[in-house]
């Protein structure tokens, strides 16, 4: 459906055309439910074969910044791989040109990649942690809110034991503690090489107590997880959201009571269907009412986009809605200064990236905040 730019919004959301940007809003779910949605990188345009691995946060000055991983000549995970980044100043219902963040060897085969931005609420840098061929960790920052970045600075010897392997930031968002601390999800494999995920990989953070003077690593977890998120609960332990490789369609969680330097042995939540793929967890609110979200496939396997919420730090996920019945893979969460909810995500077969945003209210039904 579209719709020129003419059209009136309604009170809540309607759908709209943003000229020129390829950007179609679209409703995708039942007829009496509206979700904005509008796609922010389509493959096959701007010089690139193929976007994935969508991240996004908000500045504190109210600016979405949605990042991703452009791969030039295919779409697989090594190759000529480079870090773009697109700018929205209205909540994501038009986005500014594509920037290139960083590339190296111009058409040489370096992976740049796997994006994991956080934000300093207390300085208003955005810090962007990424991997170069999935083995070495720059990390590149923003005090202008995203429209120009520092030279990257390698923290590989920081964050990554020399014996280590694959080693990933994110994808998706760090978060930052109510403590002040900037913490960052990761994976790894503690063998050389790809493979063996149920015997090799990992999960862990790195953090910044200096507002990202110097990071530091913390303990990893049991194996066979992998890409991760991590959340704050209320009594300050983190939850920590995990890919895994265990066969159970089923979300990993551990948990960690000293700020993601040690880990509770991962257990699988069978309200939470999950093929081998990355997803999103996203704190919402601590008060009035203590509401988590979580975006990810609905299964059958990477299908059906489902945000789902829970209203007890985890232990029960008893909302779920689909915002986009078909193909879809990897997700970010962010909670926009309106408090309406953003979903930045992959749909049809890796043809887009889409941001989807839509109310607590649409999503809870009649669960109210």
């Amino acid at each position: 459906m579209q719709i020129d730019n003419r059209s009136v919004r309604s009170v809540l959301f309607t759908c709209s055309v943003a000229l020129g940007a390829a950007m179609v809003f679209a409703r995708v779910c039942p007829a009496d439910d509206v979700v904005q949605q509008v796609s922010v990188f389509v493959s096959g345009t701007e010089g690139y074969h193929t976007y994935r691995i969508p991240g996004i946060v908000v500045t504190n000055d109210g600016t979405l910044l949605a990042f991703c991983e452009g791969r030039k000549t295919g779409g697989g995970d090594h190759g000529d791989l480079d870090l773009m980044l697109r700018r929205s100043t209205d909540g994501g219902e038009t986005w500014q040109p594509m920037q290139l963040v960083y590339e190296e060897g111009g058409a040489e085969k370096i992976t740049i990649g796997n994006p994991c931005p956080v934000v300093d609420r207390d300085t208003g840098t955005v810090w962007l942690p990424f991997c170069r061929n999935n083995d070495r960790v720059f990390i590149t920052r923003s005090t202008d809110d995203g429209q120009t970045w520092q030279k990257p600075v390698e923290i590989t010897g920081s964050v990554k034991r020399p014996e280590w392997g694959w080693y990933a930031t994110g994808p998706g968002h760090g978060i930052q503690l109510r403590t002040g601390r900037l913490v960052v999800p990761c994976d790894c494999g503690d063998g050389k090489g790809w493979g063996d995920w149920d015997k090799k990989g990992r999960s862990l953070v790195f953090y910044s107590d200096d507002h990202g003077k110097t990071w530091q690593r913390g303990d990893i977890t049991a194996v066979g997880m992998n890409e991760c998120e991590v959340v704050e609960l209320a009594d300050e332990t983190l939850l920590l959201s995990m890919r895994n490789y265990f066969g159970k369609n089923q979300r990993a969680f551990a948990r960690s009571t000293d700020g993601g330097l040690s880990w509770s042995k991962p257990k699988h939540h069978e309200q939470v269907y999950c093929p081998t793929c990355q997803s999103s967890i996203q704190r919402y609110s601590l008060k009035p009412k203590n509401v988590l979200l979580y975006s990810g496939p609905g299964g059958p396997g990477r299908n059906n986009m489902t945000v789902r919420a829970s209203y007890d730090e985890g232990e029960t996920w008893p909302v779920s809605k689909v915002i986009y019945s078909g193909s879809a893979a990897y997700s970010d969460l962010v909670v926009l200064p309106d408090r309406s909810i953003g979903c930045l995500y992959e749909r049809d077969g890796y043809g887009k990236i889409t941001f989807a945003r839509f109310s607590l209210e649409w999503l809870s039904g009649d669960e109210k905040p």
